[in-house]
């Protein structure tokens, strides 16, 4: 396939990504258009595969700016009822940079959503940086285990393709913002 053959065929990618398109993918995402297109052109309309993409660059811009402080944000609860009455229940902080984000809806589902994480699978530590390292010991615990127990590495309970972390890495590539779960606190009935 000579130049001109390539440069024809990506010309006829880009034409059948329509503004539709990239406005269902935004809207599914938050992603900035631009960034929509070219993951759209990339995988030549795949959405699934360009919602992958938008993930990754979510994450690489979560690095970005995951040094910058977080002294905004809110506490959010979630209570889990059985039968009419609430048995377990969760509060959250979830920080980020400023109060305009930390007021949005989408910056409370998310928190939410955490809380609703943390009644669900009951993790033993934000991080594994954060595990006891004496209850590791103590226990025996495998790095998978400690994973496993650990809020930000555990399989997001929604969805199970993706983990706390990149659910919080996609928030932080629509707000701009680094976001960070301060800390949580699990209530249950009887416990």
């Amino acid at each position: 396939m000579d130049e001109n053959e390539t440069e024809n065929e990506n010309e006829t990618v880009t034409a059948q990504i329509t503004a539709a398109a990239v406005k269902a993918l935004r809207d599914q995402t938050g992603a900035g258009p631009l960034d929509c297109k070219q993951a759209l052109t990339q995988t030549g309309g795949d959405v699934e595969q360009a919602k992958a993409i938008l993930r990754e660059k979510g994450l690489a811009r979560g690095a970005k700016v995951a040094e910058r402080a977080t002294d905004q944000g809110i506490v959010e609860s979630y209570i889990h009822s059985s039968g009419g009455v609430g048995r377990i229940g969760a509060l959250v902080e979830v920080n980020c940079e400023t109060d305009f984000v930390a007021r949005t809806d989408e910056f409370r589902d998310l928190a939410r959503e955490i809380a609703r994480q943390v009644v669900a699978m009951n993790p033993r530590a934000i991080s594994a940086e954060e595990f006891p390292a004496d209850a590791i010991a103590a226990e025996g615990l495998s790095p998978e285990q400690v994973q496993a127990a650990s809020l930000l590495t555990q399989p997001y309970v929604r969805d199970n393709s993706r983990t706390v972390a990149q659910l919080i890495a996609e928030a932080v590539a629509k707000t701009g913002e680094n976001i960070r779960v301060r800390r949580y606190a699990r209530f249950e009935l009887g416990r």
